[in-house]
């Protein structure tokens, strides 16, 4: 298995090449990061998907300030579309990383909130062990308030385990999250993560459900998760309100 350093330094080698060079950038720009021994071994022996994936969530929930907002949703594009294979949407469980991506739906950027909604959407979609995951761990309501327009409390982890980790909120950050709307385009990805959710897996389209009607929200009783022109009708009404929000 390649070094953390090695994933680390590929990592962002990778993403400050992704972008086309400047035509217009004096000859003294300074270099792009070359890759070290570690690095070059990692790209040799092939990091594997699950790899790629640790170290893109550990850069995007980095506190280094030398990393940046661009490089962060550089990284987040990358993990969205390793997730849009069915296996490594199943490896975010198994690597512990469902719990830090919920968490970055309540981030204080909203380009990353919306990136973390992205994701989560991608890797329910069509894929009842991912859904089943956003479930038990309470994904679904987080994904509601959000479409709805509300502002997740920032969240601090108290476990060291995806499977016993429990969050907490102090008074003052959830006094402060509920004076917050969401933005438009966070809620309508939200809508569209709550949709692959919900989709042909009754568990989370009845939570969804029992938790819209909790914040006011006329639904009827009963949707059948694989009628899917009743979901239609209930995600189209939510797509409804992020739009004139």
């Amino acid at each position: 298995m390649a070094s953390e350093k090695g994933l680390n330094e590929l990592l962002k080698w990778s993403i400050e090449n992704s972008a086309a060079p400047d035509p217009s950038a004096p000859e003294s720009t300074a270099p792009r990061s070359t890759l070290s021994a570690d690095a070059l071994a990692a790209i040799m022996g092939g990091p594997s998907d699950a790899e790629l994936m640790q170290a893109a969530v550990e850069h995007i929930t980095s506190s280094d300030p030398e990393i940046t907002l661009e490089s962060k949703l550089t990284a987040f594009d990358n993990l969205e579309q390793l997730v849009e294979s069915l296996d490594n949407a199943n490896l975010l469980s198994k690597l512990g990383l469902w719990t830090p991506l919920l968490e970055l739906l309540a981030h204080e950027e909203d380009q990353l909130r919306l990136m973390a909604a992205w994701c989560v959407g991608t890797a329910v979609q069509n894929n009842a062990p991912s859904q089943e995951r956003l479930v038990a761990l309470g994904g679904v309501e987080k994904l509601v308030a959000m479409a709805l327009g509300d502002r997740l409390p920032v969240e601090k982890r108290a476990g060291a385990g995806e499977e016993t980790t429990t969050t907490t909120t102090t008074e003052e950050e959830g006094a402060a999250a509920a004076g917050q709307e969401e933005s438009k385009d966070v809620r309508r990805k939200a809508v569209y993560a709550l949709s692959s959710a919900v989709r042909n897996y009754q568990p989370a389209l009845d939570v969804a459900a029992k938790e819209l009607r909790k914040r006011g929200e006329d639904v009827q009783e009963g949707i059948d998760a694989t009628d899917m022109d009743a979901v239609n009708g209930l995600i189209n009404g939510l797509k409804q309100k992020a739009l004139i929000a």
